[in-house]
């Protein structure tokens, strides 16, 4: 198994953003068991199960899961249900990425071995104003893998619109080349924070050079850029997040994704 690529993401959050599509109506999630932590404003429940392989004994294949339901939002509820299965990919016995977690949890369990497991977990990162960014997370491990292969999507859902926020929307038109250049402010400073830059820039630059990245969230701080593990830094350094405090967004950033300071 791999994960669906970047672009292939990228592509369907970009197609529910345009035309504001629903994602299948059938949802798998377990029900409704707790209250989440606390969300801001937007009432959140938590939703927690696993389950090993049917009719299996001793070392089984596992799927955990960890994520959240918007009662309020079933619409958004289906659409976590939908990006979290999206995420895991395409097997190479299938040609499609699967459209839920019950239906990757039937494959999975069809074709997995003994120390395979798939996990999942969904929050919200935060709320501002009206947006909600949603934090998507799933790692797979493969029997004989060195590592666990981890993946994180962010979602920014508007609530008036009730639907996904694209990049492109979220800033000014024609902007796109100064976003990329805050991104890239953000990425210098980071690197000041990393030992392995630190101790040979030249080589750690050469290794990993800076890319743009349009897998962000919208906070209450600024927007946070999320890079796959091996895109700017080594395995051992995760996912990095990338900071573009909101003082760097003015001009770039439509005015009114960028709270007031009152």
């Amino acid at each position: 198994m791999r994960h669906a690529t970047r672009g292939m993401l990228a592509c369907l959050l970009a197609l529910l953003a345009a035309c504001g599509s629903s994602p299948p109506a059938d949802i798998s999630l377990a029900p409704r068991s707790a209250p989440a932590a606390d969300a801001g404003d937007v009432k959140v429940d938590s939703v927690k199960w696993s389950r090993t392989k049917p009719g299996c004994k001793g070392e089984c294949p596992r799927i955990e899961v960890d994520t959240i339901a918007f009662p309020g939002i079933p619409k958004l509820t289906a659409l976590v249900d939908h990006v979290l299965a999206y995420m895991t990919g395409v097997d190479r016995n299938r040609r499609r990425p699967y459209e839920t977690l019950n239906e990757y949890a039937q494959f999975f369990f069809q074709t997995a071995q003994p120390r395979d497991e798939t996990w999942f977990k969904a929050s919200v990162k935060d709320t501002v104003g009206d947006i909600i960014a949603i934090e998507l997370h799933t790692g797979q491990y493969v029997t004989g893998a060195a590592h666990p292969i981890p993946a994180t999507q962010y979602m920014n859902w508007e609530r008036s619109k009730g639907r996904v926020l694209a990049l492109g929307e979220a800033i000014l038109p024609g902007r796109g080349p100064q976003y990329v250049e805050a991104l890239k402010a953000a990425h210098a400073r980071w690197l000041k924070t990393n030992d392995d830059y630190k101790r040979d820039p030249a080589a750690y630059a050469k290794l990993w050079p800076y890319e743009p990245s349009d897998n962000f969230a919208l906070t209450r701080e600024g927007m946070t850029v999320k890079y796959d593990a091996y895109t700017i830094a080594p395995y051992s350094y995760g996912e990095p997040e990338l900071k573009i405090p909101y003082k760097d967004l003015v001009g770039i950033l439509r005015p009114e994704f960028i709270p007031s300071r009152n």
